[in-house]
């Protein structure tokens, strides 16, 4: 029988944008399986499994019974991360969005940030550590997105460690998924000199976009362009489970943050846009 469906299924438009991919990768699983056993689990349903708990924030042992067992979940969750499977999910979904939008695949400018977060307890401590700057006891967790707030890098790092460590990082990760297209990176006042010289020996321009004085006092102001990454920032906390460092492992971290790139780009790919943005040009 047929379970009522939550607010994160995937619709069939849906499921049909990332289906081969997975069916793709079990079939290779299979083929170097020793003993070829396909499994009985449903990955559609797998993949409705982890956008419900990346949406909800509960823990693996709390899924509800109707999806499946929470240990076929975390197996999949899993295997995905190591074979690399979410990312190239998301890098299919960020040409396919760009497309939509009248763009080319790959930018030619990315906007780089972090953001301190907290970790939950259990969190090993050998993970995490101090933003002083902060006040923040957790992980760091650095993003690299284009203007139109599509995700092109992802690194999770200590609250201690310094900007220019996930800077270094997200700028090779650029390099490498937007090849020579990509010259441009904007940056915040956290990002010193160790980023601009990486940035140069990138053939990438690194600028670091300074707050106007006449914003001082004013709290958070958007500035031009770097703005969609605090954009991101705001959309990825209505994942719960990206509120709060649960996970014991960053590269597990990481992998959420493109579970809930995947969910908001396929959302943006089956849903019209608004009529007036169409009539601006902007549409998503």
């Amino acid at each position: 029988m047929e379970r009522e469906p939550y607010p994160s299924d995937l619709a069939d438009e849906q499921w049909a944008l990332i289906e081969p991919m997975i069916t793709a990768c079990k079939q290779d699983r299979v083929a170097r399986s020793a003993t070829g056993d396909t499994g009985s689990c449903d990955l559609r349903e797998v993949v409705n499994a982890i956008f419900y708990q990346n949406r909800t924030g509960c823990q693996w042992r709390y899924l509800p019974h109707d999806l499946p067992a929470w240990s076929a979940v975390f197996y999949y969750f899993g295997l995905w991360r190591q074979d690399g499977l979410d990312q190239r999910i998301q890098e299919l979904l960020r040409c396919q969005v760009r497309e939509k939008a009248r763009r080319l695949e790959d930018p030619s400018l990315v906007i780089l940030d972090t953001q301190s977060v907290r970790a939950a307890a259990g969190v090993p401590k050998t993970t995490t550590g101090l933003d002083a700057n902060k006040k923040v006891s957790g992980r760091k967790r650095g993003l690299a997105v284009d203007v139109l707030g599509l995700i092109i890098g992802v690194v999770v790092l200590a609250a201690s460690a310094h900007d220019n460590t996930a800077g270094t990082a997200l700028l090779d990760q650029a390099a490498e998924r937007c090849g020579m297209r990509l010259e441009k990176a904007l940056v915040d006042q956290g990002f010193k000199d160790e980023v601009l010289i990486h940035g140069a020996l990138l053939d990438i321009d690194v600028e670091v976009v300074r707050r106007n004085p006449a914003d001082q006092g004013k709290g958070f102001v958007p500035q031009p362009k770097r703005w969609s990454v605090e954009q991101v920032n705001g959309t990825l906390m209505l994942h719960r489970r990206l509120a709060r460092e649960y996970d014991h492992r960053p590269d597990t971290s990481a992998s959420r943050v493109y579970w809930a790139s995947i969910a908001n780009m396929i959302r943006r790919l089956t849903t019209p846009s608004p009529a007036w943005r169409d009539t601006l040009g902007l549409a998503a």
